[in-house]
């Protein structure tokens, strides 16, 4: 089964959430800090990371920004705890490479929904891509350009650093460029949240970061844009 790393520094919290997985089957490590829960990730290579954002020695924040630089973490979906209030800990947490957020005090089995989902996210097939320019599979769209085989992203030749939830969300959209999709088609086919779990903020936010790479000076060119009352979409910009 799937090993998961909970870092946090309320200890009736860890025995809950770690009580909790366990009893669905899961391996379960935890930390009371972001220090000690770095070195475990490094030396367990876990499958997943419950993150608090407010922490002793390293916090939340500190510990997503040294895993997303190391190739073999990299990759590691990360669920940040928040309190419900620190909205700004929620923005700040997808800015720094976290993939989801789950605001505190919870309910267990929301918290176990979102934990499957993010254990699926990496078996979730996209839509077939528009096109594949060998020797790597990519994705071109305008001036953007993905690839598939390295996860890297470029405009007009200059790479763009995303995190996963991010490239995974432009790799969806860019396979089908000039469709509008909701906030909850995009959280069940991009990254696998059941229906019932859906959170149309997670999508807000997501997409507000992505934009911001995409388009970081006011007049370039916009490749997201908000369809009110229908959701998002990717559009093939044109220069004539």
């Amino acid at each position: 089964m799937p090993h998961i790393l909970v870092v946090d520094d309320e200890p009736d919290l860890i025995w809950a959430v770690r009580y909790s997985l366990q009893d669905e089957g899961y391996e379960v490590s935890t930390a009371a800090n972001g220090a000690v829960g770095l070195r475990l990730a490094r030396a367990h290579r876990p499958d997943l990371v419950i993150l608090d954002v407010a922490m002793p020695e390293m916090d939340g924040m500190a510990f997503c920004r040294q895993i997303r630089r190391d190739p073999g973490l990299a990759a590691v979906p990360v669920l940040f705890l928040s309190m419900q209030s620190a909205v700004e800990d929620r923005i700040s947490g997808l800015e720094e490479g976290g993939d989801d957020y789950l605001a505190k005090p919870f309910d267990l089995r929301e918290l176990k929904a979102r934990v499957r989902a993010l254990l699926r996210r990496e078996r979730v097939v996209p839509a077939p891509p528009a096109k594949l320019n060998p020797p790597h599979a990519a994705l071109v769209v305008g001036a953007l350009a993905l690839d598939l085989d390295t996860r890297t992203v470029q405009i007009d030749q200059k790479s763009i650093a995303l995190t996963p939830a991010e490239f995974d969300l432009l790799r969806f959209m860019m396979a089908n460029p000039d469709k509008v999709f909701s906030s909850a088609h995009l959280l069940t086919h991009v990254w696998g949240y059941a229906p019932e779990v859906t959170d149309p903020s997670l999508v807000r936010w997501h997409i507000r970061n992505l934009r911001a790479k995409l388009a970081p000076a006011p007049d370039a060119p916009v490749y997201i844009r908000t369809v009110p009352r229908h959701g998002y979409m990717l559009v093939t910009l044109r220069t004539d």
